[in-house]
C-alpha cells in the first residue's frame, strides 16, 4: 500500500513537470546562435536573454539595456531588480547585492541582456539551496515512535525467549519441542498487523489531503502534519489573497475623488501592454461604482485613444493620450510617486491649481507613508491638456504635468485566514511568517488577521547575528521576514 501510494503520487509530479519544456538562445564559439534546452547549459557558453526569459544558470552580465530580473524565488523580493553590466570593489556584499550578476531561477521581467555562464547545476546558486534541502531527513518523531515500539518488542524477546526456551527444554527434557514453543513466542510478541494498521492510516491520511487538492509523496509526511508545533508560513497567497484591490482613490489631500479614478479609469483600460493587477483593480472598481457616480458611466466610449507611451521600468511610469467628443486631447499619466513628483510642476491643492512647492510635496509625501504604513502601494495620477501636435506624442511631453491624486492598493487577507489562524492556536501551533515584502506592510497584514508583531527580524539583523544569538532570537519571533535563501542556508 505505501509503495503504490507513493509511486502514484510520485507519477503525478512527475507529469506536472514533464509539461514544461524551457529553452535558451546560446552562442558557441564557432557556432551560429541557437536555441537549446536548458539542461544543455555549459559554463562558458554566451546567453541572449530578453522578456519573458528564465535564466539558465549562473551568469556574468556582459552587456546589458533596461534589465529588470524577478529574482522572488531567491529572496521572496516581489519587486524587480535592475541588472548592469559593472564591475564591484566591495567584498562584502550577500552573493544577491550584486546586480551584475544573474541567477538561476530568477526570470527576466524586462529589458535585454548578453552573459556568460559561470556556474551550471550544484554549483549555481538555486543549486547550493537544493542540494541543502536533499540532504538526509532529519529523524521526525513518527520514525522514533517507531523505532521506539521496535525495541521494546526485541528486548522483549531476547529477555523472553531463552527463558522459555531454557524453563521448557529443563522441565520437559524435550530440546526441540522447547525450541519451537521459544520460536512460536518470539512469533506471537511480534505485532503483525501492526506496520498494516500503521500504513493503512497514514494511506488515508494522503487520501484525505488530495482531496484538498495536495499532493503527499511521502506517507511519513501525513505524521508530521499533526506533529507540528510550529508553522512557517509565506504571506502573499497564503495568508492574503495574491489579488490586488483598489481601496482608496484620493485627491492630493487625502480626500476620496472620482475624478481621481476616472483619470485612473481611462489610463488602464487604453493601455494595450499587459495589463497588471493594479490596472485590473482599477477597472473591476471603477465598473463596481459607476451605477452610483454619473461621472464614471460609458468613460470607454466618451473616450477615444490617440497615442501611448508604454510603461518602463527606468521611468517607472506610463502614459495615455486620448480626446473626448469635443476633440479636447489629454494626456494621463500613472506612475510610483517619486518619479511622478519629478515631472510634475503643479497640484490641485485644496481645490486650486498651485504650484508644486517643496512644502505640498512634503505633505504628499507624509500623507503617501501615512498609506504606506497601513501595508498599501501607492501611485500617483497626474494629467495634461493637449501636450503635444497630433501624432508627435513622446517622453519628451511627460513634463510640466498637473498631479490630481493618487490610488492606493492592497492585496487583502483571505476570508480563511483568521479562522485557520484560531484554529492553529487551538492546537497549539505557533506562527511565524517569512515574507519577501516590507516590514509596513507585513506588520500591517498580520495586525489584520490577528497576529501581534511582537518581534521582527530583517535579512540584514540575521547576517549579522552570530550564530547562537540568532537560535535564541528566531524562538522569540512571532514573525520574521526579508531571509534571502543564502541567508536561510546559515540558519
Amino acid at each position: 500500500m505505501r509503495f503504490v501510494q507513493e509511486s502514484r503520487s510520485g507519477n503525478a509530479a512527475e507529469k506536472l513537470l514533464s509539461l514544461i519544456t524551457t529553452t535558451c538562445t546560446v552562442t558557441r564559439q564557432y557556432r551560429p546562435k541557437a536555441e537549446i534546452p536548458l539542461e544543455d547549459i555549459v559554463i562558458g557558453d554566451i546567453i541572449h536573454l530578453s522578456a519573458g526569459d528564465m535564466i539558465p544558470a549562473d551568469a556574468r552580465i556582459l552587456e546589458a539595456k533596461n534589465l529588470f530580473i524577478s529574482q522572488a524565488s531567491l529572496t521572496g523580493e516581489s519587486e524587480p531588480v535592475e541588472k548592469f553590466a559593472k564591475t564591484y570593489q566591495e567584498k562584502n556584499l550577500s552573493i544577491t547585492d550584486y546586480n551584475n550578476i544573474l541567477f538561476m531561477g530568477s526570470n527576466v521581467i524586462s529589458g535585454s541582456a548578453t552573459a556568460v555562464v559561470i556556474g551550471v547545476g550544484n554549483n549555481t546558486l538555486f543549486g547550493s539551496i537544493a542540494s541543502s534541502v536533499s540532504t538526509t531527513p532529519v529523524e521526525t518523531n513518527f520514525t522514533k515512535g517507531v523505532n521506539s515500539v521496535s525495541w521494546v518488542l526485541i528486548r522483549f524477546m531476547l529477555f523472553m525467549v531463552p527463558i522459555v526456551f531454557f524453563v521448557n527444554g529443563i522441565t520437559k527434557n524435550d530440546w526441540v519441542e522447547a525450541f519451537l514453543f521459544a520460536i512460536s513466542i518470539a512469533v506471537g510478541l511480534t505485532p503483525e498487523m501492526l506496520p498494516m494498521i500503521v500504513t493503512t492510516c497514514l494511506a488515508k491520511g494522503a487520501v484525505s489531503m488530495s482531496k484538498k487538492k495536495t499532493i503527499v509523496k511521502n506517507l511519513n509526511s501525513i505524521q508530521n502534519f499533526g506533529a507540528m508545533d510550529i508553522l512557517c508560513t509565506d504571506k502573499t497567497g497564503t495568508l492574503t489573497m495574491n489579488k490586488v484591490v483598489l481601496e482608496y482613490h484620493l485627491d492630493v489631500r487625502g480626500n476620496e475623488d472620482s475624478r481621481v479614478l476616472r483619470h485612473a479609469y481611462l489610463n488602464s483600460y487604453f493601455q494595450t501592454g499587459y495589463k497588471n493587477l493594479m490596472d485590473i483593480a482599477i477597472i473591476n472598481k471603477t465598473e463596481e461604482i459607476e451605477q452610483d457616480n454619473p461621472n464614471l458611466i460609458n468613460l470607454s466610449s466618451a473616450y477615444t485613444k490617440v497615442d501611448e507611451i508604454p510603461f518602463d521600468f527606468s521611468r517607472r511610469r506610463l502614459s495615455i493620450v486620448v480626446k473626448d467628443k469635443n476633440q479636447k486631447f489629454q494626456m494621463i499619466t500613472k506612475g510610483a510617486v517619486e518619479e511622478m513628483l519629478s515631472i510634475c510642476s503643479h497640484v490641485e491643492y485644496q481645490g486650486k491649481i498651485k504650484p508644486l512647492d517643496e512644502f505640498i510635496k512634503k505633505e504628499i509625501l507624509k500623507t503617501v507613508d501615512k498609506l504606506n504604513d497601513k501595508g498599501m502601494r501607492v501611485i500617483a495620477v497626474a494629467q495634461k491638456n493637449n501636450p503635444s501636435p497630433i501624432d508627435k506624442f513622446s517622453i519628451a511631453d511627460e513634463c510640466d504635468m498637473l498631479l490630481i491624486g493618487y490610488l492606493a492598493f492592497l492585496d487583502p487577507p483571505k476570508e480563511s485566514t483568521v479562522k485557520a489562524l484560531k484554529a492553529l492556536k487551538e492546537y497549539g501551533v505557533k506562527v511565524k511568517v517569512l515574507t519577501g515584502d516590507n516590514d509596513k506592510v507585513a506588520r500591517s497584514i498580520c495586525k489584520q488577521v490577528g497576529l501581534k508583531v511582537n518581534n521582527l527580524l530583517l535579512g540584514s539583523d540575521i547576517e549579522q547575528l552570530p550564530k547562537q544569538d540568532l537560535a535564541i532570537a528566531v524562538k522569540k519571533l512571532m514573525f520574521s521576514l526579508n531571509y534571502h535563501q543564502n541567508k536561510k542556508q546559515k540558519l
